[in-house]
């Protein structure tokens, strides 16, 4: 019996930011231990790859979630953090975190949607999302947004899962993505449809030079991508084409 029809459609924006508040409250715990801790490295990773290049850079992060990235982009040492997402739940969560921390003044968590972002042109340096594009319901719309908002040569950076090629290293990533990881999710965040939701977004989510011609569709260049632990996740990187 096919049972994916209560898995939510990325273009079901209310069904998604739906699944995210429900399991909020979970969701740090969750990454860490289905990841094994590695989620932590990869983004400590994608900010010293985009560090250095902006001094003080003002920084959106894109479908921030509980604001784990952001707060790992305080070691860009930046003029402020503004993280936005469509899940209220997601970001009540990240502010909690952020006022523990002490960077209530440096990172602002507010509602907002990655295909209409709340800001004016050339408003940031960097602009970049983690394990989120693949949820936008238009990645295109998504990535072109962030662009609009960058300033000229800004900086886009996307951290996201991708699929490992490598013998046995593939076959044993897709038992786990597919299998176990599914039924692990579904018993600790007590939510049958949300980590069914993830292995088959990332099957779906174009890569490679797929999601490379698009970020260039969005109007960057200078483009790279570095493959994490034999492929599982990857970093994009890119410019902003320079505008009048």
């Amino acid at each position: 019996m096919d049972n994916r029809g209560d898995i939510p459609k990325p273009d079901d924006k209310g069904a998604i930011g739906s699944m995210f508040d429900n399991i909020a409250g979970r969701y740090d715990f969750l990454n860490h231990l289905l990841s094994f801790g590695i989620d932590r490295l990869w983004r400590a990773k994608a900010v010293r790859i985009i560090s250095g290049r902006y001094k003080n850079p003002k920084v959106l992060d894109v479908a921030t979630g509980t604001g784990a990235l952001a707060i790992a982009a305080m070691k860009l040492n930046p003029f402020h953090v503004t993280g936005i997402d469509i899940s209220e739940k997601m970001l009540a969560e990240g502010r909690v975190k952020i006022i523990k921390k002490g960077l209530s003044g440096r990172i602002e968590l507010i509602p907002g949607d990655s295909e209409n972002i709340p800001y004016s042109d050339y408003t940031f340096d960097i602009a970049m999302v983690a394990f989120g594009v693949r949820n936008f319901s238009d990645p295109l719309k998504g990535l072109t947004e962030m662009n609009r908002v960058l300033k000229n040569r800004g900086m886009m950076m996307v951290l996201e899962f991708s699929k490992p090629t490598c013998f046995p290293f593939k076959q044993v990533y897709y038992f786990y993505f597919t299998k176990l990881l599914p039924v692990i999710g579904r018993i600790f965040s007590k939510n049958r449809t949300a980590y069914r939701y993830l292995p088959e977004s990332v099957m779906q989510f174009p890569e490679s030079e797929q999601f490379v011609e698009l970020i260039e569709s969005a109007g960057f260049s200078d483009i790279s991508r570095k493959k994490l632990t034999g492929g599982v996740a990857s970093i994009y990187t890119g410019i902003k084409t320079e505008t009048q």
